[in-house]
């Protein structure tokens, strides 16, 4: 290898282990990565230690990769189901908060000094939400499922449509005149439409046998994704596109189908780490006097679009009939400057279309929102308690109903063979809906068309367990045999009734002590006594009674009729 090439790779191994230190120190901190990856350019770059500089062409390849996954993952997080019975209301809060927002944002940054074109362009740039923030975050608070939650999906899902238009159009370039301007847009949006069509196609077609193939083996699932994106980005770029349109699209197509959740765990790692190196890139391009040119505007700016877009988002919630807590918690959640002003703002640089002072701004706006928001929505409930006398006059009898959780008063099977599926049949008596959690592919085609909820993906997966709303749970069942599986979801179901497998008798005394209610040592899951239980799940006295009769009786070593041992925990029923 040559000097250069020694060095190149010097600088980039710098970057990654500056990266996943802060990243570290965020995590301790609850703050977003993205955070801790623009600091990451901050302090190694030309700002700080200026130990790399801009113009490294292993990290501007790489950087280029991970803005197509930042967009990838972003197609990938849109499934449509997911809004679809509050479509209206969401599309009403979507279009009216774009309009009004990018209009205070023009009317803040004339009144800082700033010109009508840089004013419109930050306006663009600070429209959208901070869609793979919010998520993790209310995810991480299992709200998702919420009310409130769903909303701010629904409204992140319409600004990621306006903000893959955005990098279409931007993406344009500078041109002449109107006529070549109106050209270059519209050949964009058809080319667009034909990629789109192709990937709808394919979601539909061709995808799903695809990937039913590929799910049994989960280095083939994960190789497979990584190259239907690489599909994608190369169309893209051979059609003048940029990639980021391309992925983006890829990653919509996958979206709809039931191997969505598992293939966005296996590829994230990949992923993460592309996109880490995309945000540390953006202030690598950054001197210190670009950085703060505007920072009096930004700290004022970031003040201002705070209280301004609280006012805005509120009264579009509130507007729609929402009640004043779910109206504040949807709100407040929706504040901070997304990452994705960077994302414009660095191809508007790139175009030509701002300087680099502007860029410094947005990133300037970006590392003072993000973190302080953060925060006020982990603790959003607790700061409603505080406003609530004085917005309480606001509420109303006729308003929206809380929407039922996608997956409620249900019970969740994980692990699916012919005796678990008969359990199913027994827990439909019990619950009014059950969820199957699988990942083996040979299972998918026959849980896809079963009358209970189906989710593909590996119970070890947070993402997984979230979307089975675990936490609201009525009985969990499982069969795996991972003790480590089954410990998170005795944690995560904590007010369920528990029935779990272990195969030794010490991995069942670990998981009864951790507050498993049942634990049944061997292969086989009880039918009977499971089903006697469930009979007994309306009657708290009578469940702890039973469960309390079985327990006795594995700890005597008394026979049982099937000739199996169990064991189980304390329930607080």
């Amino acid at each position: 290898m040559s000097l250069g090439g020694i060095a190149l790779a010097a600088d980039f191994a710098l970057l990654i282990v500056a990266a996943t230190a802060l990243s570290y120190v965020a995590r301790l901190l609850n703050q977003p990565t993205i955070v801790a990856y623009v600091l990451t350019g901050v302090v190694v770059g030309p700002i700080g230690l200026g130990l790399v500089g801009e113009g490294d062409q292993l990290i501007e390849i790489v950087s280029e990769l991970g803005l197509g996954f930042l967009l990838f993952l972003l197609g990938i997080e849109m499934r449509f189901d997911d809004i679809r019975e509050i479509a209206r209301p969401v599309g009403a809060i979507a279009v009216g908060q774009a309009i009004l927002q990018a209009v205070a944002s023009t009317v803040i940054a004339l009144l800082l000094g700033f010109t009508l074109f840089q004013s419109l362009m930050i306006a663009l740039a600070t429209t959208f939400g901070a869609t793979p923030i919010i998520v993790k975050v209310l995810g991480d608070k299992d709200d998702l499922k919420t009310l409130y939650g769903k909303v701010d999906v629904g409204v992140l899902i319409f600004q990621d449509i306006y903000l893959v238009m955005a990098l279409a159009i931007l993406a344009v370039g500078t041109v002449d005149n109107v006529g070549e301007i109106a050209f270059s847009i519209g050949r964009v949006f058809l080319l667009m439409g034909v990629i789109g069509v192709v990937a709808a196609l394919a979601s539909t077609y061709f995808l799903p046998a695809l990937l039913r193939a590929s799910a049994a083996n989960k280095s083939t699932l994960f190789t497979v994704g990584i190259a239907w994106a690489f599909v994608f980005i190369f169309a893209a770029e051979s059609l003048d596109l940029s990639i980021e349109i391309g992925a983006f699209l890829a990653g919509l197509a996958l979206a709809q189908l039931p191997y969505s959740t598992e293939l966005k765990e296996r590829m994230r790692p990949a992923t993460n780490f592309f996109i880490a190196v995309f945000f540390a890139s953006i202030a690598l391009q950054m001197e210190v006097d670009q950085l703060l040119a505007y920072w009096q505007e930004a700290i004022v700016a970031s003040v201002l679009l705070i209280a301004v877009n609280f006012v805005i988002v509120f009264g579009l919630f509130y507007s729609q009939r929402f009640d004043v807590e779910t109206s504040f918690l949807g709100t407040i959640s929706m504040l901070q400057v997304s990452e994705f002003s960077l994302v414009l703002g660095a191809l508007a640089l790139e175009q030509g279309f701002v300087e680099e002072g502007i860029l410094g701004f947005l990133s300037l706006m970006a590392l003072l929102t993000m973190p302080t928001s953060t925060y006020y929505v982990l603790y959003n409930r607790q700061l409603y308690s505080i406003v609530q006398p004085f917005l309480q006059r606001l509420e109303r009898e006729d308003t929206v109903d809380a929407q039922p959780l996608e997956y409620e008063n249900h019970a969740v099977v994980v692990g699916y063979s012919r005796l678990t599926g008969e359990l199913a049949d027994v827990l439909e008596d019990a619950v009014d809906e059950v969820v199957v959690v699988e990942d083996r592919a040979e299972y998918v085609e026959e849980l896809t068309d079963a009358e209970y909820g189906f989710i593909f993906g590996n119970a070890r997966h947070g993402d997984v367990r979230q979307e089975a709303n675990l936490s609201g749970a009525d009985v969990v069942v499982s069969a795996a045999e991972r003790p480590d599986v089954n410990r998170r979801l005795i944690e995560d179901a904590a007010d369920a009734l528990t029935i779990v497998a272990a195969v030794t008798d010490e991995e069942a005394s670990i998981l009864a002590d951790v507050g498993a209610d049942y634990v049944v040592v061997g292969r086989a899951l009880l039918g009977e006594e499971i089903g006697e239980l469930l009979e007994k799940l309306e009657d708290p006295d009578a469940l702890e009674a039973r469960l309390a009769e079985l327990n006795d009786r594995a700890r005597d070593g008394s026979p049982r009729a099937t000739g199996s041992a169990a064991t189980g925990g304390e329930r607080d029923v």
